[in-house]
C-alpha cells in the first residue's frame, strides 16, 4: 500500500505530537517531511534509501524525512498502514536520538550506524 504525500505527513503530525516537548529543544528548523527518494551513494540501484536525517549546519538543527524513500520502500516490500507507522515513528525516534545526542555531545547512534553500514558493506560484496 503506498500512502500519499498527505496522509503520510498527517501520520508524521500525530507521531511528532507524542514525543516530550524537551525533544524539541534547539530543534530551530523542526521536522520536514521532503517529497524526493534519497539513495544512500552507498548502495546500488534502489536497494538502500536514507529515510530521514538529523541536520546540524548554518540553517541550526532540524529533521528532515524522505516520503519517497519510503514510498520506494512500500512498493518493494508491500508495506501495510501498520508498516507505514512503524517505519515512521521508527525513523523520526531515531533521528531524534540523534539530536539529542548531538545536545550532548555524544555520538553513540552515529558510532552504531557506521557499524550497521561497515556489516552491509561486508554482506555486498
Amino acid at each position: 500500500m503506498i500512502l500519499s504525500f498527505d496522509e503520510v505527513g498527517d501520520l508524521l503530525d500525530e507521531m511528532a505530537e507524542q514525543f516530550p516537548e524537551e525533544f524539541y529543544q534547539r530543534l530551530n528548523g523542526g521536522i520536514s517531511l521532503l517529497p524526493q527518494a534519497k539513495e544512500d551513494p552507498e548502495g546500488q540501484l534502489d536497494d538502500l534509501y536514507i529515510m530521514g536525517e538529523y541536520c546540524h549546519d548554518m540553517m541550526g538543527r532540524y529533521i528532515n524525512l524522505y516520503y519517497g524513500s519510503f514510498a520506494a520502500l512500500a512498493e518493494l516490500e508491500h508495506w501495510t498502514k501498520k508498516d507505514w507507522e512503524e517505519e515512521l515513528y521508527t525513523t523520526l525516534s531515531h533521528e531524534f536520538t540523534h539530536h539529542i545526542e548531538g545536545l550532548a555531545g555524544e555520538r553513540g547512534l552515529e558510532i552504531r550506524d557506521e557499524l550497521e553500514m561497515e556489516k552491509f558493506r561486508r554482506r555486498e560484496t
